[in-house]
């Protein structure tokens, strides 16, 4: 955060050097940005990804569960590219089965560091240019049109030049800083808090899962029944309050309310989503710097209470931490629509919809440890006015900073919905570049059919 009390300093002015020009230019190497460069060079654009880490995968490479793919009914609704990126990984043993959940719609688990290299295996195969190791600095305008972006780099600064950008970053930052008006959290500013991943190897998982299925009294799942960890080896657990108040009440400093476990795809493996740290602004680096701090402090309390209360840990042992924290909410852009709880929940259909979403109302509390979760009880579309920024032109905006309020993003965040909306972008940019024309004035009703065409599911 810029603090006004030390003043500031002037920067020379500076010509900066064009590193490259391409058709279509995706911001952000993430689950929506890798679906968005792979639709758009599906439509024989010349596309390049800019990301600031040495991957590509984003949330996909924290150890995190896909949900979503099928809708509340059990259909799949998440189809096309992300499909293929699931079939690739199941190809390799890096994927599951897409799994109903009683909680979280489905499941489907993937292998972390298996994500990275197959989907950069996808975008080179399609001829996408890779810029990795360079940091989104700036935005290129021309009035109210974007040209292209400013990187930052051990090459110091240069700009990247696009006829259509896509802001894939899940922050909104290209979007931000081109001018398009931004909100973030709830009516107070309260984002919902992040989460450190962290992984356990040497769990008996088969213990763990008899507990469940056997003494759901002492061992109590919110809303999934035993009768599912009975049938099923691969699974996720939210619940076992009482243990973890017990744990509390013997000393333990925990951070949540609730037992968060999703097993692995390796054998005695557990991923733990329990790390908390409220009041994180994920679009301040001095925010994150303390919450990874904070969230890093709170694993060691975890896995005790893990080993001394929960079935199965007795012999486990810290394997591996996420990369990186694990954001829920930073930015939403304002678009040319703005998606509401209210649609979700009604299950709305839009004349301009171009992907279709099922999972429920997830909000996980700023301003407590808890969460709560609403289910419309099948799906909900998502139009294309929300990936269409206002005020700017020639920008597209995939993943969780699309268009929505506070409640609906807490919906659309997850990584399944974020792919699509990927997909739907890439496709519309190659559309406008083939056409000359601006992302908003395409005809959506043809991007609809390609869309159909490329193996993406929509409703009639």
């Amino acid at each position: 955060m810029n603090n006004p009390a030390l003043g500031s300093i002037q920067e020379p002015a500076r010509n900066v050097p064009v590193s490259a020009a391409v058709e279509v230019l995706v911001v952000g190497g993430g689950p929506a940005g890798i679906m968005a460069a792979l639709a758009a060079a599906e439509q024989g654009r010349q596309v390049a990804l800019v990301e600031g880490r040495s991957f590509v995968g984003g949330n996909l490479a924290l150890g995190l569960p896909i949900l979503g793919f099928l809708s509340q009914k059990g259909r799949p609704i998440i189809t096309g590219l992300p499909q293929q990126l699931i079939d690739r990984l199941r190809a390799q043993g890096a994927a599951s089965e897409h799994q109903p959940c009683p909680l979280h719609v489905s499941l489907t688990l993937v292998e972390p560091e298996t994500v990275k290299s197959v989907a950069m295996e996808m975008l080179l195969e399609r001829g996408v240019q890779l810029m990795l190791y360079r940091q989104f600095a700036d935005a290129v305008m021309d009035g109210h049109r974007l040209r292209g972006i400013i990187t930052e780099s051990k090459a110091g600064r240069e700009a990247i030049l696009a006829p259509v950008i896509i802001d894939a970053t899940g922050d909104g930052d290209v979007a931000f800083r081109a001018g398009v008006p931004c909100e973030k959290g709830d009516a107070h500013g309260g984002m919902q808090p992040p989460t450190l991943m962290f992984c356990l190897a040497g769990v008996d998982t088969e213990k763990l899962r008899r507990s469940l299925a056997d003494d759901p009294q002492t061992y109590r799942a919110d809303i999934i029944p035993a009768e599912y960890f009975a049938r099923n080896r691969q699974f996720i657990v939210v619940g076992l309050r009482q243990r973890l108040q017990q744990a509390q009440a013997d000393g333990l400093t925990l951070p949540t309310e609730r037992t968060i476990l999703i097993t692995g795809l390796r054998a005695g493996e557990v991923w733990v989503n329990m790390t908390r740290v409220k009041g994180v602004d994920g679009t301040d680096p001095q925010s994150l710097s303390t919450g990874e701090i904070a969230a890093r402090r709170q694993i060691a309390d975890i896995q005790r209470y893990l080993v001394q209360y929960v079935p199965g840990f007795a012999q486990a042992s810290l394997a591996k931490v996420a990369p990186f924290l694990g954001l829920r909410e930073t930015r939403r852009i304002r678009g040319r629509y703005v998606l509401t709880r209210e649609d979700i929940l009604g299950c709305r259909r839009f004349d301009d919809a171009v992907a279709v979403a099922s999972y429920p109302v997830d909000l996980h509390h700023p301003s407590d440890d808890d969460c709560t979760l609403e289910w419309c009880g099948d799906c909900y579309d998502l139009p294309y006015r929300c990936l269409v920024p206002q005020q700017v032109e020639n920008l597209l905006v995939a993943g969780r900073c699309i268009s929505t309020t506070h409640e609906a993003m807490a919906a659309i965040r997850v990584m399944s919905t974020c792919m699509a909306t990927g997909q739907a972008v890439g496709c519309a940019a190659g559309m406008a570049v083939a056409e000359r024309i601006p992302p908003s004035a395409l005809n959506v009703s043809r991007l609809r059919d390609e869309l159909r065409a490329r193996g993406a599911y929509l409703r009639d």
